[in-house]
């Protein structure tokens, strides 16, 4: 008994000591964390021989589309002729990005600096480009005052050492050549040190690390021997459990990482090289929302440009980055050092705090004469639009803790506009607030149709329909909805128009899937988006894994065109939808789109994690 107590008090001991230990290293941590944190937006480069031919880097041969000795030939064509890595480095300053990325040697082992590890294959020596390609970029990005990374894949595919060459073909097994396999983490060890001592990086990013265990990778001694050269070096998530940030891959989260630190690596197009006939960019609109959408949930957006093999970047690249410095320089203030924005209950859109959390920051996505905040503690001391002091915001806060915004004079900019709320205190919004609860007979009497019908679709996207049984149809004639001397007839005329969308539906879409309203149908088979003002592009849906049979305008019929991003078709993570509504579709008051699918709504709230396939 005495012996068991004594063992207790020693593990109690020990724990508390571990639990301290981990208090330490979480402020640590924190500390070494807060210029990633405050980034927001990095830039993703992946340049190497695959860009000659402008095929999948690595994985072109290894899913043998082409042969290894094929793929290698593309050695002699990469010639870096029209490189200037000065001019790369303005271009990304000029994004807003405060940070770059730049793949020092991809999967097929080709090095862009001069390795001088055993049997490397490098640029300077194997190429036609006969130069360190990678030196003179970091030196550029070091003079700009840009943090420095470089992403490093464990896996190398064409080395002797490494035991896994194609999809279909190993070298040999780790536990019959062990020896050889120590010959590798050498290697591999090794160029690492070179990095580390030649660049001095702030940011390693690995990758691949799914082909082997963290044991097998030796992880634990190669983090040790970058924290020799840099105690604060950062680590992204794939050094196989040893990582300081988690790295979604193309889908946009529906739910935040649980991680405070995270980075979404995202493609312009749908490929991470230069590939010339993927034409499938997003839009630049497309992609600031995507910004502001990664910002709202605490995140980084890690945006890859693919140059050609003479050193140029392709013009779509060139033209996206551009429209992005627009926007990042126009809203500096909303975006870096910013913190997570509040919950989708609180508000139907995008935010984002300030770290102070005395300023809070509403990304709107369409040109629109009001929003509404809920359960908010205390009355703003101002609002204003970020980049046009000219604007006027009215606001009315009222005993329900809502807080009203009229942008009926506002420019608004022409992806993204940004509002920022100015708080006396740090300001904590309420999570149990008191809902608004209008009686019908009170909304239809309100001379303000657009925030009427905001009401009408705010109560039902928290299933609580107004509608339904006060009179409403289904097809919205002959409706028996009591009406008054002080009725708006613009009100009656909208919940008439939109009526397959009020009667008998329920609950929408929760957070994450979309910036807006939404509603159900009672067979859960036709989804209802509530559009407010005038988007600024197309309308943007995550997370849905459904095939969509039609998109339609409610009330008028308009069949509407779809397209879908980021979606990998040996995967069931669904792409992200965007909805085209022509701007003469749109109603005055609030439009709203069915969504018909093959069966009852299904949504993907998953982790985003690695692609660990490109088949």
């Amino acid at each position: 008994m005495k012996s068991s107590l004594i063992k207790a008090v020693f593990l109690g001991l020990i724990l508390s000591a571990h639990s301290i230990d981990a208090q330490v290293q979480t402020v640590d941590n924190s500390k070494k964390m807060e210029w990633f944190s405050n980034a927001k937006l990095g830039i993703f480069i992946h340049w190497g021989i695959y860009s000659v031919n402008g095929i999948s880097e690595s994985w072109s041969f290894f899913n043998n589309y082409i042969n290894h000795e094929n793929y290698m030939k593309q050695l002699n064509g990469f010639s870096a002729s029209k490189y200037q890595p000065e001019q790369w480095v303005n271009l990304i300053k000029e994004s807003g990005a405060k940070y770059a990325i730049i793949t020092t040697k991809h999967h097929d082992g080709v090095s862009l600096w001069n390795s001088g590890a055993e049997r490397a294959t490098t640029i300077p020596q194997n190429s036609l480009a006969k130069k360190d390609v990678l030196s003179p970029f970091v030196s550029a990005l070091k003079k700009s005052g840009l943090k420095t990374g470089l992403y490093f894949s464990l896996p190398d595919w064409s080395h002797p050492y490494y035991d896994i060459n194609t999809r279909t073909k190993k070298r040999y097994e780790l536990k019959n050549d062990p020896k050889r396999w120590q010959n590798f983490i050498s290697y591999y060890q090794g160029q690492l040190n070179e990095l580390s001592t030649l660049y001095s990086p702030d940011l390693l990013w690995f990758d691949g690390d799914w082909e082997h265990t963290s044991e097998e990778w030796e992880a634990a001694q190669t983090l040790d021997l970058l924290k020799k050269y840099n105690s604060n070096i950062i680590i992204n998530s794939r050094l196989n459990q040893h990582g300081d940030y988690d790295t979604p891959e193309q889908g946009i989260p529906v739910i935040p990482p649980q991680n405070p630190y995270w980075e979404l690596c995202y493609t312009m197009n749908d490929s991470w090289g230069y590939q010339p006939f993927d034409k499938n960019y997003k839009t630049s609109n497309m992609i600031v929302r995507t910004l502001a959408d990664v910002i709202s949930m605490g995140g980084n957006l890690l945006l890859d440009i693919g140059p050609r093999s003479d050193g140029t970047i392709p013009e779509e690249q060139i033209e996206i980055l551009k429209n992005l410095g627009r926007w990042t320089s126009k809203n500096q203030h909303a975006i870096y050092e910013t913190t997570r924005g509040i919950p989708f209950e609180n508000y139907k859109g995008k935010s984002s705090l300030s770290t102070s959390k005395k300023s809070l920051f509403l990304y709107l996505e369409e040109a629109k004469n009001l929003t509404k905040i809920y359960g908010v503690p205390t009355k703003p001391l101002s609002v204003k639009i970020i980049g046009d002091p000219s604007a006027v915001v009215r606001m009315d806060y009222n005993a329900e803790k809502t807080l009203t915004l009229n942008f009926s004079k506002v420019k608004f900019d022409k992806d993204v506009t940004v509002a920022e709320l100015t708080f006396e205190t740090p300001s904590a919004f309420l999570n149990d607030f008191k809902k608004e609860k209008h009686s019908l007979p009170e909304i239809l009497e309100s001379k303000n149709t657009q925030e009427a019908v905001y009401d009408i679709a705010n109560a039902l996207n928290y299933d609580q329909n107004l509608v339904t049984h006060e009179g409403l149809t289904q097809d919205g004639l002959d409706m028996k909805i009591k009406k008054t001397s002080k009725t708006n007839p613009e009100t009656i005329e909208w919940i008439s128009k939109h009526a397959e969308a009020l009667f008998e539906t329920g609950k929408g879409l929760p957070a994450g899937h979309y910036p807006g309203m939404s509603a159900l149908s009672k067979d859960r088979q036709t989804l209802y988006l509530f559009v407010e003002g005038v988007p600024t592009g197309s309308i943007a849906l995550k997370g849905i894994k459904n095939e969509i049979a039609r998109i339609r305008v409610v009330g008028e019929g308009t069949i509407l065109p779809h397209t879908i991003y980021n979606k990998l078709y040996w995967s069931d993570r669904p792409g992200i939808i965007y909805i085209d509504v022509p701007k003469e579709k749109l109603d005055k008051q609030m439009t709203v789109i069915a969504l018909l699918l093959n069966k009852p709504l299904e949504l993907y709230r998953e982790n985003v994690g690695a692609i660990e396939n490109n088949l």
